[in-house]
């Protein structure tokens, strides 16, 4: 683990704009500043550590994701949410940073329009899953359909570019938009696109800043779960 997380897209100057690839999904390049994304690795690294740590995924078809994962405020499991972890210890509480990123990336996100958003203008968010990619993860196209509530999911990107897939809300087929992801990205997802399937097709091996000391890809996605206790 430590080695993996302490340590083609191209790498031009392009400009890139605020965009809003499907109704109710914003994407802000840029919208973490190197200092907010240093902040955040160094974070991601306690939240790591056991227990409730960092972790595989087994699902119930038996197949391991690629990826592996730490839950904050909730757990995550195969489909739903415990307050206890897979090493059976209680998950890290859901942390007072996270609130405030996320609150804020949901009004910066919608705006004025903050009030036409199931969810967003109340937005109250108690869930964090932090996913890591190592070289080769990717995250086939899911929904994320466990919570009890269908207020927005705030999704930050830290470490190498990913092409992320937006799909659309009734089947993993077409239609879809791909999305490049660089580190510091803030993608918000709500109102008609909330139960968009989505997933991250590929990484992008040595895209990060080599300034943020990180191997692989950090993503960290924030939700409300409208779960009670």
């Amino acid at each position: 683990m430590q080695g993996e997380l302490f340590g083609d897209l191209p790498a031009g100057s392009t400009a890139r704009e605020r965009s809003e690839p499907a109704p109710g999904a914003v994407l802000l390049p840029g919208w973490l500043g190197l200092d907010e994304q240093l902040r955040l690795i160094a974070a991601c690294r306690e939240w790591a550590r056991p227990p409730a740590g960092l972790h595989t995924v087994r699902m119930p078809t038996g197949g391991v994701m690629s990826v592996r994962m730490v839950s904050l405020g909730w757990h995550w499991y195969p489909y739903g949410y415990a307050r206890v972890a897979e090493d059976g210890a209680p998950v890290k509480a859901f942390p007072p940073l996270l609130v405030d990123l996320a609150r804020r990336a949901v009004a910066d996100a919608y705006g004025e329009r903050v009030a036409e958003i199931a969810g967003a203008a109340a937005y109250e968010p108690d869930i964090a899953i932090v996913n890591h990619y190592p070289y080769g993860a990717k995250m086939g196209l899911h929904q994320d359909r466990d919570e009890r509530t269908d207020a927005p999911v705030v999704s930050l990107s830290l470490g190498d570019s990913c092409v992320f897939r937006l799909g659309n809300t009734e089947t993993r087929t077409r239609p879809w938009t791909d999305l490049e992801l660089r580190s510091g990205d803030l993608l918000v997802f709500g109102g008609p696109s909330r139960f968009a399937y989505h997933g991250v097709v590929r990484t992008v091996p040595g895209s990060a800043d080599p300034a943020l000391g990180l191997v692989g890809r950090l993503n960290i996605t924030v939700r409300e779960s409208g779960l009670a206790g």
